[in-house]
C-alpha cells in the first residue's frame, strides 16, 4: 500500500483533516508523504491522488477500474431514499449508462443547450436591468445577483416557467446542499451496530421527502399540460418535457418511472445550480482583484458588442480572452476540489497496491495548483490558455480536470459554460466597477468556505458605474 501519515486507533487519519479545509490538508500531507498517499477514514481505506501524473496512469488503461463513485448511508439518505437511483451515485453498470446517455444525447446535448439560448438572454437582460436600476452610488450584491441569475436559467431551462413558489424551492435547494456537508459518523462506520443505535438527525430525510415531494407536483402539472397538447415543440421543451417524452416512447431500454425522473431531476438542478454560481461568483471576484484582466476582458467584450444593445450569444464565440478567464477560474477554483472513485479490482498503480473496494481520491485543487504543470500557479493569469497552451477542460489534460475525469465526467459542462460566459460578459459589457471606500483590489478575501463546493466565505459587494446601457 502507499505511504501515509501516522495513525490514531479507530479513527485513522481523522485528525489530520480537522484543522483546515480537508483539499488544503490533504495537500499538505501529500507534499511529505508523496503523490500517492494512504490515509484511513474511520472504515475506509482511501488513496489521495495528488499528481497528474499519477491520475493519468490510474485512468488511461484502466478506466472502468475506477468509474464507480463511493456511496455512503448518508449519501444513500439523500439521493436515493425513494428507492430510484438517479445518475450521479448510481453503480458502474446498464442503469448508470442509460441515464447517462440520456443527460449527453437528449438533455444536455449542444442542440438542447442551443434550444435555451433565448432563456439565457433573457435572464442576462434581467440581471442587467436589475443592476440598473439601483439606486446611484448604492452598493449591489454581485454573488447574490449572480446567483439568482444561474437560479433563474436553470429554473427555466429544466422545469419551465411554472414554479409555484420558485424562491421557496430555491431555499429548499440550497438548505439541502448545507445539510449534505454534515458530519455523519455513519458515513465513517457503516458496518457499526453502536453508530446505528445513536439517535438520527432526520434533517436529511425530511429534506428529501420535501423536494420530491415537490418535484411530483411539477411532473403532475406537465402532464396536464401535455394532455392538453402544450410542450410537443422542441422550442417550448424544457427537461422536464423531453423526459416525459422518453418516458412515454419508451425508447431507451430503461424504465423511467416517475421516481427515477425525480432523483435525476433533483441531481440535475442541484448540480447546475452549485456549480455554475461557485464558478461565475470567483469569476468575478478574480477579475476584480486583477484590475489588469478585468480591463483586458472588458476592452474585448466591448470591442466584439461595439454598438450592440445587449450581449448576444452568437458573439460569445469571439471573445477567446473570455474563455481563458472561465478556464482560469476553473484551474484556480474548480468547483468540486476532489473526484471520488471506488476501485472495483485489485491493481497496482505506479508500484502500490490498491486492493479492490479502496476509495481514490484524486484532488483536483491541488494538481490544478501544482507548480510542476503550472508556471506561478497562485496566481490569476488566463494568458496561459491562449495560444500553444489552451488545454481542454473535458478530462483528457490531467493537470487540468475541473469536471472530473474519465467516463463519470460532468455531462453538463456545455450548458454551465453557457450560463458563466453571458452572465459575465453581460456585466464586464454594460458596467465599470468599483470597490467600497477603502477597500484596495489586493485586499478582497479570498478565502474558501467548507462545503460540497468549494464557495468563497465573504460576499462581494461592489458599485456599478453603468457604461452602455440595455435598450
Amino acid at each position: 500500500m502507499p505511504p501515509g501519515p501516522w495513525q490514531l486507533p479507530l479513527i485513522g487519519s481523522l485528525h489530520h483533516l480537522v484543522c483546515t479545509l480537508p483539499h488544503h490538508a490533504m495537500r499538505d500531507l501529500s507534499q511529505r508523504h508523496g503523490p500517492l498517499m494512504l490515509l484511513r477514514m474511520g472504515e475506509h481505506v482511501a488513496v489521495v491522488v495528488s499528481s497528474a501524473d499519477v491520475a493519468q496512469d490510474m485512468f488511461k488503461g484502466h478506466e472502468t477500474t475506477f468509474e464507480q463513485r463511493p456511496s455512503t448511508p448518508g449519501i444513500d439518505e439523500v439521493y436515493s431514499g425513494n428507492g430510484a437511483l438517479g445518475v450521479i451515485f448510481a453503480p458502474y453498470g446498464e442503469h448508470w449508462r442509460l441515464l447517462r446517455r440520456i443527460l449527453v444525447t437528449e438533455l444536455l446535448s449542444a442542440r438542447r443547450v442551443e434550444a435555451f439560448r433565448h432563456i439565457r438572454q433573457d435572464e442576462a437582460a434581467r440581471l442587467v436591468s436589475s443592476i440598473a436600476s439601483s439606486p446611484p452610488g448604492q452598493l449591489v450584491n454581485v454573488d447574490e445577483l449572480l446567483a439568482g441569475f444561474i437560479a433563474d436559467s436553470s429554473v427555466r431551462s429544466i422545469f419551465g416557467d411554472r414554479l409555484p413558489d420558485r424562491a421557496a424551492f430555491l431555499k429548499m435547494m440550497k438548505y439541502g446542499t448545507d445539510i449534505s456537508s454534515l458530519f455523519d459518523l455513519r458515513d465513517l462506520f457503516p458496518s457499526s451496530w453502536l453508530v446505528r443505535l445513536l439517535p438520527r438527525s432526520h434533517k436529511k430525510e425530511g429534506h428529501r421527502l420535501e423536494v420530491s415531494r415537490l418535484i411530483d407536483d411539477i411532473l403532475q402539472h406537465h402532464e396536464e399540460r401535455r394532455a392538453a397538447g402544450h410542450g410537443d415543440s422542441e422550442q417550448e421543451q424544457d427537461m422536464i418535457d423531453v423526459l416525459l417524452s422518453l418516458q412515454k416512447e419508451g425508447s431507451m431500454n430503461l424504465s423511467l418511472t416517475p421516481g427515477v425522473i425525480n432523483s435525476l431531476v433533483m441531481e440535475i438542478f442541484g448540480a447546475a445550480l452549485d456549480t455554475s454560481t461557485t464558478t461565475v461568483q470567483w469569476a468575478m471576484a478574480e477579475l476584480i482583484a486583477n484590475p489588469r484582466v478585468m480591463e483586458k476582458a472588458q476592452q474585448e467584450i466591448r470591442r466584439v458588442l461595439a454598438g450592440q444593445e445587449r450581449v448576444r450569444e452568437e458573439t460569445l464565440r469571439e471573445m477567446h480572452y473570455l474563455k481563458a478567464v472561465v478556464k482560469e477560474t476553473l484551474r484556480l477554483h474548480p468547483p468540486g476540489p476532489f473526484i471520488p472513485r471506488v476501485c472495483l479490482d485489485d491493481k497496482k498503480i505506479q508500484g502500490y497496491d490498491l486492493p479492490r473496494g479502496t476509495i481514490v481520491v484524486i484532488n483536483a485543487w491541488a494538481i490544478s495548483r501544482d507548480p510542476k504543470y503550472w508556471e506561478d500557479s497562485q496566481s490569476f493569469i488566463p494568458e496561459r490558455f491562449e495560444g500553444g497552451r489552451a488545454l481542454d477542460f473535458r478530462g483528457l489534460d490531467y493537470e487540468f480536470t475541473p469536471f472530473g475525469v474519465g467516463r463519470r465526467i460532468c455531462p453538463g459542462i456545455t450548458f454551465s459554460h453557457a450560463n458563466i460566459e453571458i452572465a459575465l460578459a453581460s456585466l464586464l459589457y454594460h458596467f465599470d466597477w468599483d470597490l467600497p471606500f477603502g477597500v484596495n483590489n489586493e485586499e478582497i478575501d479570498m478565502t474558501e468556505a467548507f462545503g460540497v463546493t468549494v464557495k468563497r466565505k465573504a460576499e462581494l459587494l461592489l458599485y456599478p458605474i453603468p457604461r452602455n446601457p440595455l435598450v
